[in-house]
């Protein structure tokens, strides 16, 4: 489901949560609503506050973590073919196949990871994939002349056979981290402790109003939170300026 609209539901159901708390003040009777019974219910709330913030802050903590980690491993792959193509260079005008391929690649892997119409990566494309296994059998079929350019072509190898390695990497890093089941949980003790705020509060227009800003802001947090569980996609999508950077670099 799209985060907007799941934020958007999580507002709705805390801020429903506060005037059900309001609503159910009028229906209560008043000796249940005792000194002690408050101080009983926000014992008890208190405790619940204490663990929804451990919660969100492990969930934000986690999605951020998925999130520069993923940033982390493509600014790794554009530095790995950026130096793929200058050993290429360095190998001479006979590598001019392997370096027009990895070319076509990273353009390639460009489109796949940041869609030029909009829409979710497909890293796991095969076609993509050929192409690096292309430029691989084209190194290897590079005739060095001396031990210079063998030492470029095995260098121009090993940093091949890493790409694949991380691509994989970089496919494998794309599930989801957050558990839909822990938002629920949390979602619903967020929505008791503001039934219970609701219950203690006086009804006015104030209140009524810190209780939408309050909804809002848990709704954003929840947002941030699957936004940056999806690193590639979506709002917060991680820059495709080290990719788009190699591939200036490769037309020089």
């Amino acid at each position: 489901m799209n985060s907007i609209i799941v934020s958007i539901l999580v507002a709705a159901c805390v801020f429903s949560g506060s005037l059900a708390g309001l609503f159910m003040h009028r229906l209560v009777r008043p000796a249940l609503l005792t000194k002690e019974s408050q101080d009983a219910v926000r014992l008890g709330i208190g405790m619940l506050s204490v663990l929804s913030s451990l919660v969100l802050g492990l969930l934000i903590a986690t999605a951020k973590g998925s999130y520069d980690t993923s940033d982390q491993a493509v600014r790794g792959y554009a530095a790995e073919l950026a130096l793929l193509n200058e050993t290429l260079r360095d190998y001479g005008a006979d590598a001019s196949v392997p370096q027009g391929l990895l070319r076509q690649y990273t353009e390639t892997l460009l489109h796949d990871i940041w869609p030029t119409g909009g829409g979710p990566p497909h890293l796991s494309d095969e076609p993509s994939w050929r192409l690096m296994e292309q430029v691989r059998e084209a190194v290897r079929a590079l005739t060095p002349v001396d031990d210079g350019q063998k030492w470029l072509r095995d260098q121009a190898l090993t940093i091949n056979i890493e790409l694949l390695r991380q691509r994989w990497l970089l496919i494998g890093e794309q599930g989801a981290t957050v558990s839909p089941t822990v938002l629920v949980i949390l979602v619903s003790w967020i929505t008791v402790i503001f039934v219970s705020f609701g219950l203690n509060a006086p009804r006015n227009a104030l209140v009524i109003v810190a209780f939408v800003v309050c909804g809002m802001a848990i709704g954003a947090s929840i947002f941030l939170i699957l936004e940056m569980d999806r690193p590639l996609d979506g709002v917060l999508q991680i820059s495709s300026w080290p990719l788009r950077n190699v591939l200036t670099q490769m037309d020089w």
